[in-house]
């Protein structure tokens, strides 16, 4: 008997990492799919402020996930960390996001089970995104397969290299092994110039980048560069995010 192999085929989602309420408006009017709300990108995202979030939900319509990180550096948290992360996400359920973006690892690099299931628990009818902590985890598989037992919905992952597009036969193998049972995101270094690339290497469904772009700050002082730089800021660039919808959306992924 021959064996059947069934694909199925799935729209590409593109998703934008708004790091402000202006590129947040910016990339859902350039047709951005879903959004993370975070700030602070420069030092890989952190938790949003409340006024943000308040104001991302009163006026924006695409679906709308939350990065629920307290600090910079690594994913290993003490008490009052965990407390902190408890309570954005109480405040993300009681303002209605729809998903929320986590991760926790213990000092070996493996999954902080404990820190997890009590997040998961305050997070019960939200989408879950475990975040680019899955890039510096030990045994990466074994952390893949404690995701999946739980019910997390996506992995986000730039394949454990320092972009997508270097980490794309890792995010292939990822999916081929596990992509029937959570959706593998690929982030980092995505851009307009490598997607079709990347989607073609990987095969997923779901892309996450930031698109932004450098603002010059409005302030006309005298004082050296090295201060001027610090007025700058950086958003997402709607026409980039144009173009990402633009050349993807003739494309689906195939799983199998």
């Amino acid at each position: 008997m021959y064996g059947i192999v069934v694909y199925f085929y799935r729209m590409l989602t593109i998703e934008i990492c708004a790091n402000s309420f202006a590129s947040a408006v910016h990339a859902q009017k350039a047709g951005a799919h879903r959004l993370e709300l975070c700030e602070s990108l420069e030092t890989g995202g952190l938790t949003p402020s409340f006024g943000f979030l308040s104001m991302a939900r009163e006026k924006l319509q695409i679906p709308l996930h939350v990065l629920i990180r307290p600090r910079n550096g690594d994913y290993n948290y003490d008490a009052h960390c965990v407390e902190i992360m408890l309570r954005d996400i109480k405040v993300v359920k009681e303002l209605g996001f729809e998903g929320i973006v986590i991760g926790a690892l213990n000092a070996d690099g493996t999954l902080d089970e404990a820190v997890m299931d009590l997040m998961i628990e305050a997070a019960k009818g939200l989408s879950i995104t475990f975040h680019r902590a899955f890039d510096v985890s030990a045994r990466p598989f074994e952390v893949a397969e404690k995701l999946i037992d739980r019910g997390i919905n996506r992995i986000l992952t730039s394949g454990r290299q320092a972009t997508a597009p270097e980490g794309a036969a890792f995010i292939a193998a990822l999916h081929q092994r596990y992509g029937h049972q959570i959706t593998i995101m690929a982030g980092s270094g995505i851009h307009s110039g490598n997607i079709l690339n990347l989607i073609a290497q990987t095969g997923i469904s779901e892309y996450h980048l930031s698109a932004r772009q450098q603002i010059r700050g409005n302030m006309a002082v005298d004082i050296n560069t090295t201060l001027q730089s610090e007025l700058n800021w950086f958003e997402t660039n709607p026409e980039e995010v144009r173009k990402i919808i633009s050349l993807t959306k003739d494309y689906s992924s195939a799983g199998f």
